[in-house]
């Protein structure tokens, strides 16, 4: 029998130590367990030995990079991993976003503000997506299955792998399916915030065109200037 390891909602990763300290003190105290470690090694270690709800990552970690933490996390696990940095161009946003993380929050930021989209997250994934009828167990579409117990994807070639938060944006579309859902439903019906933004959202909906294999947008339709809408019926 596998051992009882110790958990912990949020794993902060940053060699920033003041502010580290910060935000370890401050979520402790509104009830965030938190634990900070300074390096790509700590964090895997960390990891190694506790179950993290959320981590908080930051982009520079000395001689580390933290994109190269989130391709090796994405390989291991699907855990909410939110950038923290303060390098703003679009491109490193872009690239968080791409291989795998679910947020980008540019330093400096204020600790209750952070708070609160922590919060956020941890809660959503606290919670199981509701099906779309109470007898419902699965959604079809096309040649795919979405099991909403198991909240796995089917494809034609098998399961499609997806991350906890792809999963969420498509279950919460296939439960809207055939309405245009706003952007700014999207950002606290999937990610629990209204500070998400329209990066983070059009980064999410690419991939998950491209797992599905939508890149004709025979699925998901973007409105412009409103939002998504998946289709309702072939």
């Amino acid at each position: 029998m596998s051992p009882v390891l110790p958990t912990v909602d949020c794993l902060v990763v940053d060699d920033e130590v003041a502010l580290s300290e910060s935000t370890v003190e401050y979520f402790t105290l509104f009830d965030v367990s938190t634990a900070w470690v300074a390096t790509a090694a700590e964090c895997f270690d960390f990891l190694a030995s506790h179950q993290v709800s959320l981590i908080l990552l930051d982009v520079n970690l000395g001689g580390d990079s933290g994109f190269e933490v989130c391709k090796r996390l994405r390989t291991e696990t699907d855990i909410p991993i939110l950038f923290i940095s303060a390098r703003s161009s679009d491109d490193d946003v872009l690239l968080a976003l791409n291989i795998g993380g679910d947020d980008y929050i540019t330093k400096p930021y204020l600790l209750s503000v952070l708070l609160a989209k922590v919060k956020a997250v941890l809660r959503r994934y606290g919670n199981s997506p509701a099906p779309p009828a109470p007898s419902a167990h699965e959604i079809r579409f096309g040649d795919y299955r979405v099991d909403l117990a198991s909240r796995l994807v089917f494809g034609p070639d098998g399961e499609v792998t997806l991350t906890a938060m792809e999963y969420r944006l498509l279950a919460y579309l296939l439960r809207h399916r055939g309405r245009v859902v706003p952007k700014a439903e999207l950002f606290t019906g999937v990610w629990g915030s209204s500070i998400t933004n329209d990066a983070t959202l059009n980064v999410h909906v690419g991939r998950l065109r491209a797992k599905l294999g939508d890149a004709e947008q025979r699925w998901i339709t973007t409105v412009w200037g409103t939002g998504y809408q998946f289709a309702d019926e072939e």
